[in-house]
Formats: C-alpha cells, sequence, structure tokens
C-alpha cells in the first residue's frame, strides 16, 4: 500500500521537474508572463509533489507511544502546506499582471515553443491527475487527493495561458496578463478546497457523512434504544469513533458485550480504516 503511493507521488515528482524546467526556459525566452506564472505554479507544484512524497512516507506508520492515534495527520498538514505555497504563487501572479496591465508593457514573443510547452503540459497533468485521483480513492489519501485536484486545476490554468498565447499571436499582447490572473483565480479557488478540508481535519472537525452513516448503522441495531457522545475524528486516511449506547437495563453482560463487537464490526465494514469504541450504558431515566 505504502509503495503504490509512494510510485505515484514520485511520478509526480518528475513530471513536476520536466514541467518546472521547460516552462521557465520558454518563459524567459518569450517573456510570457502566462507562461512564467505557469512556471513558478510548476516549481509550488514540484515542492507540493515533494511534501507529498514525504507525507505519504511518514502517514500509515503505525500508533506509537508519542502518536497513540497514528501519522495520518501528516498528510493533513501536507494538503494545508500545499495551501500556503498556492497562496504565495497567486500573489506573485497578480502583483505582476497587474504592473504589466497599468505601465502598458505587454508585449510578449510568441513561437511554436510556447504552444508546445503548455500542450504538453495539458497532456501530462491530465495523465498524473487521474493517476493520482486513482490512487487516492483506493486508499483515502488526502495528500494524493489534493495533489489530484491541484493537477486537475493545472489543466484548467494551462487551457487559460493557451488562450492567452493565441490572443498575443495576433497582436492582442494584454491578454497574456489577464490569462495569468485567470490561472490566479483558478489557484485561488483551489485554495479554498484544499484549505478548508484540510485545516477541518486539523481541527478535529466530525465529517457529517460519516456522521450520518453511524446514526444509520445504530437504527439498524433494534437492541441500541438511543445513543450519545459520539464522536469523530479523522487523521490522513483513519477515521476514529467513540460513542456510548443505551441497551435494556435486564440484559445479560455477555449480551451487551456481543451487541458493542456486532456495532463496531458494521461500523468498520462501512467506513474504511475505521477505529471504533462502543461503551454500553444500561437503561434508565438519566438516559432517556
Amino acid at each position: 500500500m505504502v509503495k503504490e503511493k509512494k510510485d505515484v507521488a514520485l511520478i509526480s515528482i518528475f513530471a513536476s521537474v520536466f514541467l518546472t524546467g521547460s516552462k521557465l526556459i520558454i518563459g524567459i525566452f518569450t517573456g510570457s508572463l502566462g507562461i512564467l506564472s505557469e512556471a513558478l505554479h510548476s516549481a509550488l507544484d514540484l515542492l507540493a509533489s515533494l511534501i507529498t512524497y514525504f507525507s505519504v512516507s511518514v502517514s500509515d506508520k503505525p500508533a506509537d507511544k508519542q502518536h497513540n492515534f497514528g501519522h495520518g495527520k501528516v498528510e493533513n498538514f501536507s494538503a494545508f502546506l500545499e495551501t500556503i505555497l498556492l497562496l504565495v504563487t497567486c500573489g506573485w501572479i497578480i502583483y505582476e499582471a497587474i504592473i504589466r496591465l497599468v505601465s502598458g508593457n505587454t508585449h510578449i514573443g510568441v513561437n511554436i515553443w510556447s504552444y508546445i510547452v503548455i500542450i504538453s503540459s495539458i497532456i501530462i497533468d491530465i495523465n498524473r491527475s487521474r493517476i493520482l485521483a486513482k490512487v487516492a480513492k483506493k486508499y483515502n489519501s488526502q495528500a494524493l487527493e489534493a495533489d489530484a485536484i491541484h493537477f486537475s486545476t493545472d489543466i484548467w490554468s494551462s487551457a487559460v495561458v493557451l488562450f492567452g498565447l493565441l490572443c498575443a499571436n495576433f497582436g492582442f499582447y494584454f491578454a497574456d496578463s489577464l490569462a495569468a490572473l485567470g490561472v490566479a483565480c483558478i489557484v485561488l479557488l483551489v485554495c479554498f478546497k484544499i484549505g478548508k478540508r484540510s485545516v477541518d481535519v486539523l481541527l478535529d472537525k466530525a465529517p457529517k457523512d460519516t456522521i450520518c452513516k453511524i446514526e444509520l448503522i445504530l437504527a439498524s441495531f433494534p437492541q441500541v434504544e438511543s445513543f450519545h457522545d459520539l464522536k469523530v475524528r479523522t487523521a490522513g486516511a483513519d477515521t476514529f469513533v467513540m460513542l456510548v449506547v443505551i441497551l435494556e437495563s435486564e440484559i445479560m453482560l455477555t449480551k451487551a458485550h456481543e451487541i458493542c463487537d456486532n456495532v463496531e464490526v458494521e461500523i468498520c465494514n462501512v467506513i474504511d480504516r475505521c477505529d471504533v469504541f462502543v461503551h454500553a450504558e444500561p437503561h434508565s431515566v438519566d438516559n432517556v
């Protein structure tokens, strides 16, 4: 499992190295802010891919005395760092684009290599985003999923730059700066999506969809009269669940234990990589 996750992260690193180098060379040669913004974006993609590679290497380590709930949140922290890196990218792109538009210094040189590097970028990003998304879904990896979302939006940002180059080819050079602003807007959208989810997990926000699944499971057990203190937290690909179920006061201890075990098994069957703790209490006036 860890090997497959590391392999796809490594593929992403090699792709980022190639894209960063090629975009930087062509961007400097043509003076295109759109391509240079894409080069900076790819450079941060490379850093993000390195962070992801490190996080997936660490996140699946078993729990120890210092980390009782495992190391899964390394992936969530990795996704948060990606958000910060993307915000830095946006700041530079927006600043440079506005400076060029205000000063009127928007002229760029467009050649066949400009189109080759952007079209190649689109093709590479389509393939690696699909591979990352597939493995992320398979192992419920937020770090790989963040990378997949990140690179899928790279496809759109590259398409915006391609449109700017086409316009510049007909003399509308300001379109390149506008394309760079379009890239920044797309990146900001990615920042919000990735950042919100990673912060929610880091702050132990209970996932609503998981809680709904657990409530439906508990409703399927007629022996469970009610429940309370349902707590759910996630760390990377792992989910931790704790709750108290209310059973009939006359029920035997062994039977109560069996019911709790069945509830735990059913929750684990529905939620992948789930660690469940169920405590039983007898029915009483206080629990009504």
